[in-house]
């Protein structure tokens, strides 16, 4: 690195650390977000040792990273191979890679929730139409009852969210 390079380096370190920051948030680690940081600004497609050397990290560590990365769509892995190594490349589009970050989270959340709210519900009915429960534990049954039937409203809601932000709906790319 020369010293004229130094500044742009020294700025692209800050971005780094701010995606890094940022990524932390929402539960992704540091590490994860430097790496995404990283490849964002290579800007090109990367194998798994380029981004070991770059990152100073295990193999192993980097291959959570790159699949951590992956599920959450912030990352790609490309059809083609260097020297019969995979390649991946970072989204670049912020818009972009907010979309897939956050359609991937908050699926899974909608996936959980109603899983258990949906397995929840028919188990509560039953203990409310059991000649066997007590008025007491019927009356706090029907209570959590009318509180999952309101959680699952919110989850539908969220389901149709989750959709409309995946299709773009929420906001438009300014050029």
């Amino acid at each position: 690195m020369s010293a004229a390079d130094a500044p742009r380096m020294q700025a692209r370190r800050k971005v780094i650390d701010a995606i890094a920051d940022t990524m932390d948030l929402y539960g992704a680690t540091h590490s994860f977000g430097q790496l995404y940081g990283v490849m964002y600004f290579e800007d090109r497609p990367m194998t798994l040792e380029e981004m070991k050397t770059h990152m100073n990290m295990s193999k192993s560590n980097m291959s959570y990273a790159v699949r951590s990365l992956l599920e959450s769509r912030m990352v790609t892995k490309l059809e083609e191979k260097r020297e019969r190594q995979d390649l991946y490349r970072a989204e670049t589009d912020f818009f972009q890679a907010f979309r897939n970050f956050f359609t991937v989270k908050l699926q899974r959340e909608v996936d959980v929730m109603r899983g258990a709210i949906e397995e929840a519900i028919p188990e509560l009915t039953e203990t409310i139409l059991a000649r066997e429960t007590t008025d007491d534990e019927r009356a706090l049954a029907l209570q959590d009852l009318h509180k999952l039937r309101d959680g699952l409203r919110y989850y539908e809601w969220l389901q149709q969210f989750v959709a409309r932000l995946e299709a773009g709906e929420f906001f438009e790319t300014p050029r």
